[in-house]
């Protein structure tokens, strides 16, 4: 008597399908996660900025004015995607910066349609632009 033997395994046409269904899932979902991954950046400089406003207050306690540079205040004045300046200050004002670095992703940052570079702190607690904090 003979044995028949069934093949087991998978047919080409099924391992394509299998793989053009991985492809649209990767398609719709990696946008959406280097979405996430702006944002969180976003939130790490806005979270450095919120730092630097506190050190700005305990500088203005021991000088009469506001520190001139984020060097002053100890904190870092760059990070990988960000650069962080004092854009003004004196004796009862100041204004920091935070601007994306060009070449990186950041630099198409949005909230929106609102470009999310730029983001601006001053002493008054004031943030911009708005949709973007």
């Amino acid at each position: 008597m003979t044995k028949i033997y069934k093949a087991a395994g998978f047919t080409l046409i099924e391992v394509l399908i299998a793989i053009a269904i991985i492809a649209i899932l990767a398609g719709i979902g990696y946008p959406s996660y280097q979405d996430h991954v702006k944002k969180t950046r976003r939130a790490d400089a806005q979270a450095h900025l919120m730092k630097a406003a506190l050190e700005q207050e305990s500088w203005r306690i021991t000088n009469s004015t506001y520190a001139a540079d984020f060097a002053s205040l100890g904190l870092d004045a760059s990070n990988s995607y960000y650069d962080f300046t004092v854009e003004s200050n004196d004796a009862n004002n100041y204004t920091l910066k935070a601007s994306a670095k060009t070449g990186t992703t950041q630099a198409s940052d949005k909230a929106g349609s609102t470009l999310c570079t730029p983001l601006t702190l001053d002493q008054a607690d004031t943030k911009a632009p708005g949709d973007c904090w």
